[in-house]
């Protein structure tokens, strides 16, 4: 499988190279936007890891500029700038996946390897589904039992999370962390008063439960 690297940090960009390598991927690295365009097409890359912040040409701008095109490659936009309405504006860019910087290469190569068993047909759903919970990535709308429900850029967040990792358990610190960033109080309740409001958003009217505490651990999303 061919990934195209592009990210303007030097030793991220090695890092990233170095390491895909090793798991036995073909990169290519670039270090701006400008003539990613053209690379793409050259390239033709199953996957483009790209960075939010490029000189000359900005992610964002150029993630729509590549599906603008129609070139199927899937895309996974890395930034710092890791809160939810950023991430928002990535996926309704025509991004497939969204990670925060810092982020765990165990993870990036989770969500890479997501990213390659998924088929390109199915792309244009762009839908997470858990049981009759459905969210949309295009329009951010969630749905459960064909009900749409009104969330907030928060509670969105929350459940995307989740959702995307459905049956993994996420702590309190790792939902701050990737919903309000890395400058919030950690000692802070909001996520369990977030986590209650969607709770009650998603399940009360329901007699399956999809989201679950799991004592001294944190929060999962899946059905039981």
């Amino acid at each position: 499988m061919k990934i195209l690297i592009i990210e303007d940090d030097e030793k991220v960009g090695s890092f990233l190279s170095r390491g895909l390598k090793a798991e036995g991927y073909l990169t290519l690295l670039l270090q701006d936007g400008l003539h990613a365009l053209e690379m793409v097409r050259q390239f033709e890359p199953d996957v483009i890891v790209l960075d939010r912040m490029l000189p000359q040409l900005d992610g964002l701008t150029l993630c729509q500029q590549i599906r603008s095109q129609n070139i199927p490659a899937r895309i996974l936009i890395l930034s710092a700038l890791s809160e939810v309405d950023e991430r928002v504006r990535g996926l309704r860019a025509g991004a497939d996946d969204y990670l925060g910087k810092p982020f765990h290469f165990e993870e990036l190569l989770a969500r890479i390897e997501a990213l390659a068993k998924r088929d390109i047909s199915s792309q244009h759903q762009r839908q997470l589904q858990v049981a009759d919970l459905v969210l949309d990535l295009d329009s951010m709308q969630v749905q459960r039992a064909g009900k749409t429900l009104p969330l907030t850029a928060k509670e969105l967040g929350i459940l995307e999370l989740l959702m995307s990792n459905s049956g993994k358990v996420y702590s309190r610190e790792r939902i701050l962390t990737n919903v309000w960033g890395l400058n919030e109080d950690p000692l802070t309740n909001i996520v369990d008063v977030y986590v209650a409001r969607l709770r009650k958003k998603i399940d009360d009217p329901h007699p399956v439960k999809l989201l679950h505490t799991r004592r001294g651990l944190g929060y999962c999303l899946q059905p039981e």
